[in-house]
């Protein structure tokens, strides 16, 4: 019997995971990727001996990196990646040239948060991290192991158990501010939001789960770049027989005759391949509008909640600057209104908070020596309302990118100036940058949104777009958009889900006993009609698309 074949559509986190995955279970698996080389946005920049990570810089959430590995019968070490600590985890700097440090080391962070805090704040910490461990527990558990096929998925026992406990409907904000009474132990310990591309203000609680991994696992980062990591799970895959086509744009998904299932892909050479199974890892959005028939849905996916973007500059030095730690934050003095201007203004704001990131002070290997790799990431607007510099409205027309960047790199440079004392642009003999604009030429993301659709209540778990599409057989998702959500640690738990929904339709009809059927028509009705009540129609698109996978 000849083995089942498999297309994963996209090289980035999701789609090399998950062709390792199938062809470790059996499949034959080719890979097609628009572009020159693996790794989407963990892609490495590189420039006259200096090297950047183009798009995530810290490991988190370690087990999930150890465990895919160890799910393909390998591991981090044995595929040569070496894990390097970054101590501290960050240093924060603030407007008044005040500095925290965040660090695992508990002696120094006592010290730290009794001085703003006073001597009872690190009772406040450690009571903190109780909840905080409950979210990222819990989460792990009931959300990034399992799938949420329909609406009728959230009433599982289990879930219902806990969700109050994962304080979904209260912001990270607000969770912290019960902890924490000064503001800049209460800024310190919310703006990893940014990590989603939320607003924390307006985060769920639940992602407190972030701070904890950081205090109780560290922030690792792979020696050579983060592109490291998926260049082994590449390597692994190759080793189980996967085939990698670069430079292979598709230009649309090839389904049956009758519409109702995917058979292969159309390359924009006009290559036909054909596979039993389909995995889209391109952007979600993207590919609903542009590789898929026109449909309503996809339509409404154009209109849902989506994560920021950046501006990011990659700037090769001729010194180095020590007083720069491997990660910096630098907080706007006006923290919320920074947060409002991006997420509801969409603009750039006039003093945003930046992350700072220098690969060279703890891999030497990422800038000549003597001298400093230094990417800046810089949270704007996403595209789609016409994004706006610090000297315009966000109603006026969209202005010169040109313009907006150079004030932004002004800003930017005259801030690490005021408060580290170094002065960089004296320094500077080469610059890369990303913009929105560029982010959505070259990984077709949807708005110029670095971190796909947000993570607001309403865009998780069963409202999130599913890995299973509603009517298409043989076609899946894997990626920031889908289920479980964004972040590398995340779509790799991800990838596991989709292999698993995979393996299980080879197997079996989904969908469940008619008993199972019925009960979900009615949970998605009975919901439907409150969700219109609670909020209106807007809503309800999502119940109603919900109804045609029951």
């Amino acid at each position: 019997m000849a083995s089942p074949t498999a297309i994963v559509v996209g090289a980035g986190a999701g789609g090399v995971a998950v062709a390792a995955r199938l062809a470790n279970n059996g499949f034959q698996v080719t890979v097609v990727e628009k572009n020159g080389d693996i790794g989407g946005r963990c892609s490495l920049l590189h420039q006259n001996g200096y090297r950047f990570d183009q798009g995530p810089s810290l490991l988190l959430m370690p087990e999930y990196f150890h465990g895919i590995f160890h799910d393909l019968d390998t591991s981090l070490a044995a595929e040569g990646i070496d894990l390097l600590k970054c101590e501290p985890n960050y240093r924060i700097w603030f407007a008044d040239h005040d500095t925290l440090d965040l660090t695992t080391d508990l002696a120094k962070m006592k010290a730290q948060i009794e001085e703003h805090e006073g001597r009872a704040g690190f009772e406040g910490f450690l009571r903190f991290m109780v909840e905080s461990g409950r979210h990222y527990n819990l989460s792990c558990e009931h959300v990034l192991q399992r799938n949420f096929p329909s609406l009728w998925s959230m009433l599982r026992p289990g879930l219902l158990r806990v969700l109050w406990s994962l304080h979904p409907f209260e912001s990270i904000c607000s969770r912290v501010a019960r902890y924490f009474r000064s503001e800049k132990m209460r800024q310190a310990l919310t703006f990893a939001s940014m990590y989603l591309g939320m607003n924390p203000f307006e985060a769920p609680g639940t992602y407190s789960l972030l701070q904890y991994t950081e205090f109780a696992d560290g922030i690792w980062y792979p020696a050579g770049g983060f592109y490291g990591v998926l260049d082994a799970l590449a390597r692994v895959g190759t080793r189980l027989g996967v085939d990698y086509r670069l430079n292979s744009p598709v230009s649309s998904i090839h389904l049956s005759p009758d519409g109702k299932s995917a058979s292969g892909v159309c390359l924009q050479s006009g290559e036909l391949l054909h596979s039993d199974v389909v995995v889209v890892n391109a952007d979600l959005t993207y590919a609903y509008n542009h590789l898929l028939p026109k449909s309503v849905y996809a339509e409404t996916l154009k209109k849902r909640q989506t994560s920021c973007s950046s501006i990011s500059f990659y700037w090769s030095l001729d010194t180095t600057f020590p007083e720069l730690k491997s990660h910096n934050v630098f907080l706007a003095d006006e923290y919320r209104e920074s947060f409002d201007a991006i997420f509801k203004d969409n603009h750039i704001p006039d003093h945003p908070s930046f992350y700072v990131h220098v690969p060279s002070r703890l891999d030497p290997s990422a800038a000549p020596a003597g001298k400093d790799a230094v990417v800046v990431l810089v949270p704007v607007g996403h595209l789609g309302d016409p994004p706006a510099s610090n000297k315009e409205s966000p109603k006026t027309p969209e202005p010169s990118w040109d313009n907006t960047i150079s004030q932004t790199r002004t800003l930017i440079l005259d801030t690490i100036e005021a408060r580290t004392g170094a002065s960089l642009r004296d320094h500077l003999v080469n610059e890369q940058i990303e913009t929105p604009r560029t982010w959505q030429a070259k990984y077709n993301l949807d708005r110029g949104a670095i971190l796909g659709l947000s993570h607001s209540f309403f865009n998780v778990l069963s409202f999130r777009p599913r890995i299973c599409h509603p009517w298409i057989r043989d076609l899946f998702f894997v990626g920031a958009s889908t289920h479980p959500g964004t972040g590398v640690p995340v779509c790799l738990a991800g990838s596991g889900i989709v292999c698993q929904e995979i393996l299980a339709t080879r197997e079996e009809d989904v969908g469940g006993s008619r008993y199972l059927r019925v009960y979900g028509w009615v949970v998605v009705v009975l919901l439907g009609c409150w969700l219109w009540w609670a909020f209106g129609g807007g809503i309800c698109l999502d119940v109603v698309w919900c109804l045609r996978v029951l």
